[in-house]
């Protein structure tokens, strides 16, 4: 006899009463159908004791009325493509990878990139363009003595990531051909900048058609190396002078750099990588809109990047509104080794996954993806408390962290080409809907409240009941 599944609390009630008035009829001659499962369902718990499992329980669309809050999907309402998910490859995160043995490392990358039962399918990833804070040490690929400068480039040279991040990105590629990278720069050589330093600085005008000129040879040098670069942004983070690496560039300066120099330097060089700007926090959408409003500069740029260690995520839309011939992206949000998994999954699928997708984000992507038990490699003065995807804890060891489960949930499930289609807030259920490139609609469902929750999940006309506990997430697939 197959075991009995409640498929929601309706049924039983419905199941008890029929029970009274058919009891002592013999049945064996009139069997119920089978009810059939239509949704798949994956969930993490707040307490961390399922993470991205699939649930054995049966999900069926059906007409019966309930007064639960209602999730609408419509996917006659369409919004942006999706271009993926995924985290930051630092360098560090590609040196610590490299540190597991092969078997153990095979098996990280499968899972990291892999479409198997236990992967979950990163589909984007950002790297720096020279080091961010998350290297062991600084370097960009035209370091010269003091005093000496390159403009011709004939210096210039990947050699400081043909050890870790290059191979790396090689064996990624080889799991994913398809993943998109975008790159980067914390800051230019040093010789370019007016302080002469790895930390603050401005990039000299005088040197911006150099500048140009070594982000297109960044560009054709990885891809002659068979990494292509899908978009880079001009700096990270222009208003946090105070990292190591970092320069400031406000945005009168990015404008000027782009429409004076790496727009007519990426057209001349049939660059077609797209240029997206800004990549700072969403407290300050007067900084892309500013640039987008100079039509010379416009014209080169694909869309604005965003952070959230300040503002509202709404600024994705604020900007998008402002130029809706413009994309918005989504490329950093660090977790710290002083969160806590339930708080870290709760915020971050709220604000990150959801919250961006639902204010046009073509991508979500986390900080870094891998370190080590101190939270390194990173730069003197870089960050040590950002805690990666990834903990690698010896060379035949790693451990998962909430990082990995916030981004699983939504890179397992809506694969690059996906359309976000329209779905209702209901109350505390804070969700995001979905197309794929196969017709599957995905549902990810966020439970935000400080009570278990059941509620409806109607399309075309039909529902099924679900619940979730608190600070709980699911990704449906039917």
């Amino acid at each position: 006899m197959k075991p009995l599944v409640i498929v929601i609390a309706l049924f039983v009630s419905l199941s008890n009463c029929s029970k009274s008035s058919t009891e002592d009829k013999d049945t064996t001659n009139n069997p119920q159908p089978e009810v059939v499962n239509e949704v798949d369902f994956w969930l993490t718990k707040s307490d961390g004791s399922v993470k991205i499992s699939k649930q054995n329980i049966v999900l069926a669309f059906s007409d019966a009325f309930n007064n639960y809050a209602t999730i609408e999907v419509n996917e006659s309402q369409k919004y942006q493509t999706v271009d993926g998910f995924g985290f930051s490859l630092t360098g560090g995160s590609a040196e610590v990878i490299n540190n597991l043995n092969p078997e153990k490392k095979q098996e990280l990358l499968q899972k990291l990139f892999g479409a198997s039962e236990t992967g979950i399918s990163i589909s984007y990833l950002r790297i720096s363009i020279g080091a961010s804070d998350l290297d062991g040490n600084t370097f960009s690929y035209n370091d010269l003595p003091s005093g000496q400068t390159d403009l011709n480039l004939d210096q210039f040279s990947l050699a400081p990531d043909e050890e870790n991040l290059i191979p790396l990105l090689k064996e990624i590629l080889a799991i994913n051909p398809s993943i998109k990278i975008m790159g980067t720069p914390w800051s230019p050589p040093v010789w370019m900048k007016d302080n002469n330093s790895t930390v603050g600085g401005s990039l000299q005008s005088k040197y911006y058609n150099v500048y140009a000129n070594y982000l297109v040879k960044y560009i054709q040098e990885m891809k002659d190396l068979g990494i292509n670069i899908d978009a880079i942004t001009p700096q990270n983070e222009p208003l946090h002078p105070g990292n190591n690496p970092s320069m400031y560039m406000s945005a009168a300066q990015q404008a000027s750099f782009i429409k004076n120099a790496l727009g007519p330097a990426f057209k001349a060089a049939n660059i077609t990588t797209k240029i997206i700007i800004y990549d700072h926090n969403c407290d300050n959408p007067n900084y892309p809109i500013s640039i987008l409003n100079d039509a010379d500069a416009k014209e080169y740029i694909a869309g604005s990047a965003f952070h959230l260690y300040a503002g509202d995520i709404s600024a994705l839309s604020t900007v998008k509104n402002a130029h809706p011939d413009k994309d918005v992206y989504f490329t950093e949000q660090y977790t710290s080794n002083g969160g806590d998994f339930a708080g870290d999954l709760k915020w971050h699928l709220k604000n990150v996954v959801i919250g961006s997708m639902r204010n046009w984000s073509k991508n979500a992507l986390e900080w870094n993806l891998a370190n080590d038990a101190t939270f390194g490699p990173h730069t003197d003065g870089g960050c040590t408390t950002c805690k990666g995807a990834i903990t690698v804890t010896s060379t035949s060891s790693y451990t998962q962290n909430v990082g990995f489960y916030i981004i699983g949930h939504a890179s397992k499930f809506v694969p690059t080409g996906s359309t976000r289609i329209a779905s209702t807030i209901a109350g505390n259920l804070h969700n995001v809907a979905f197309k794929t490139p196969n017709g599957k609609n995905v549902l990810i469902v966020e439970n935000d409240g400080n009570s278990n929750e059941i509620f409806n999940i109607k399309y075309n006309g039909k529902w099924f009941v679900s619940s979730l506990e608190s600070g709980s997430v699911a990704t449906y697939i039917w």
